[in-house]
């Protein structure tokens, strides 16, 4: 097939271009700038010019394409509201551009998004009355709705690799570093749901290559690990303290990284695992963090 992936330099999409040019596929990447265009061309892969702003670009690569794989989302948290919209308009695009098409679209978005506090399943729906700035699932609903054989992709909080510069953990890692102190809030029981960037990206593969009608998948290795024992690998690392603080602290010590410090968010993937067969091979969230390579001096 002939793929357009949004995101295809990021953390997850370089990683997803990888998987399937592996598989044979033909891979064109939607890029925002002359330094990802040229990323792209060197290492063989088609550009189409653009950005999630860029509406005709969006309809422009998905009508060209056998297929679609959306993983961009701009990570600004300071904008949080303002790139959340951003990306429902960019999926109203792309669905659009594929309605009734028969192509499929797979789009990303993450358990934590549903419902903290227990363990959420693929069968889980956030509720659409509790507002929150990120909403990819609202308009990959509307896009099934209009007939496009839609896949959602749910990510781990960390999704994981040997010496990531990107997600929680080098966030974590730099806020210990900024504070002199690896800091938990409260018991630190709350959970964070890992995977490593490459069992995600065989996922993508596998959502795609099966073009499920309407499917939710998860992308989760580890279900719920405890934020302490985070902290602690982190502390021990950078041999600082490790040590717990209040909730009414949280926000002073972890500024706007504190919802998601605090966040408990365990999550299953025994059906996807079931349905599409995936089992991940990739290091443990803990085993993987516990590297010097996430630690340069």
């Amino acid at each position: 097939m002939r793929v357009f992936v949004t995101g295809a330099t990021g953390w997850v999409g370089s990683a997803v271009i990888e998987e399937l040019r592996g598989a044979g596929h033909t891979v064109v990447g939607l890029a925002r700038s002359e330094q990802s265009a040229a990323a792209l061309a060197s290492a063989g892969i088609e550009v189409q010019q653009g950005s999630l702003e860029d509406l005709e670009s969006l309809k422009a690569g998905a009508s060209a394409a056998d297929a679609v794989i959306h993983t961009a989302f701009n990570h600004d948290f300071s904008r949080f509201a303002e790139n959340g919209a951003v990306e429902r308009t960019a999926i109203d695009a792309l669905g659009a551009a594929l309605a009734g098409t028969g192509k499929p679209l797979v789009v990303t978005s993450g358990v934590a998004l549903i419902t903290p506090g227990r363990t959420v399943t693929e069968d889980d729906r956030r509720d659409p009355a509790v507002p929150f700035p990120r909403d990819p699932e609202t308009g990959a609903a509307a896009a099934a709705a209009h007939g496009v054989r839609v896949s959602i992709i749910r990510l781990s909080p960390s999704t994981h690799g040997t010496g990531e510069g990107h997600g929680f953990v080098p966030i974590t890692i730099g806020l210990a570093r900024e504070h002199g102190v690896s800091a938990y809030v409260g018991d630190g029981n709350n959970r964070w749901p890992g995977v490593h960037r490459r069992d995600a990206a065989r996922l993508y593969l596998l959502a795609l290559e099966r073009a499920a009608d309407f499917a939710v998948y998860h992308a989760v290795a580890d279900e719920g690990v405890p934020f302490r024992e985070i902290a602690g690998i982190v502390g021990r690392r950078l041999e600082l303290p490790v040590a717990s603080i209040p909730e009414s602290e949280a926000a002073a010590h972890f500024g706007w990284f504190a919802h998601f410090a605090g966040i408990d968010a365990p999550a299953s993937s025994a059906k996807t695992r079931q349905s599409l067969g995936w089992a991940p091979t990739g290091p443990g969230l803990l085993e993987d963090i516990d590297s010097a390579a996430y630690f340069p001096t």
